[in-house]
């Protein structure tokens, strides 16, 4: 196991079997019919490997397979394309994972062997898997959050630009009328500074809480 400069990548020195294009996107036995077609010496297959040594980069988005010595990018798998990972339950030194073809509507299994880090690669594969739907969930919480206050931005706005035109029409000053609204770079400042967020407008009397 080996660090890197950006501490949210690693990388483990790994043998590659190869992979093998599979019916299902997950499942044990799934996994055994792959093992078992790359060890199998009578099937021919373009992808099979003769236990090629390379480094298997996990990051915060992806996972990565890298000849060893040119570095060459052989594999690279987006975390959420990851249906599946295991430890083989009779070969303890082998582990596979499934994952979703970029492209088209098919699964491969990619198949590795390591004495000391098969167990930890599946631990470390599923953990930067759920991180990496938690994060795609609050920011997708964000994205609510922000399009809410940009939306309230712009109904102040108008109920401001009313009242100014009712009271012209009136004949009265509008100079000592202030903005009833906060402009959006406003609203930003002050959600960072708080975990509430409080809209200035008759009908909002509850602030929104924030849970980020």
């Amino acid at each position: 196991m080996s660090d890197i400069d950006d501490d949210s990548e690693i990388f483990f020195p790994v043998k590659f079997l190869g992979r093998v294009q599979v019916v299902r996107p997950g499942g044990m036995q799934i996994l055994r019919d792959a093992v078992g077609a790359l060890q199998d010496p009578n099937i021919e297959m373009a992808e099979k490997m003769k236990k090629t040594k390379v480094h298997l980069f996990l990051t915060r988005t992806a996972i990565d397979i890298l000849e060893h010595k040119t570095k060459f990018m052989l594999y690279s798998c987006a975390l959420p394309s990851v249906s599946f990972c295991a430890v083989h339950p009779s070969q303890p030194n082998t582990l596979g994972f499934i994952a979703k073809h970029p492209a088209a509507d098919m699964h491969h299994c990619y198949i590795f062997q390591s004495k000391k880090f098969s167990h930890l690669l599946v631990s470390l594969i599923g953990d930067s898997f759920r991180s990496y739907k938690q994060n795609e969930g609050l920011q997708g919480d964000r994205d609510l959050v922000v399009e809410a206050l940009r939306h309230k931005n712009k109904v102040l706005e108008r109920e401001n630009a009313e009242l100014k035109r009712r009271l012209q029409a009136n004949g009265e000053d509008t100079g000592g009328v202030q903005n009833l609204y906060e402009n959006e770079s406003d609203i930003d400042k002050t959600s960072s500074r708080s975990g509430q967020v409080r809209f200035f407008s008759e009908d909002d009397e509850t602030p929104l809480q924030r849970n980020f």
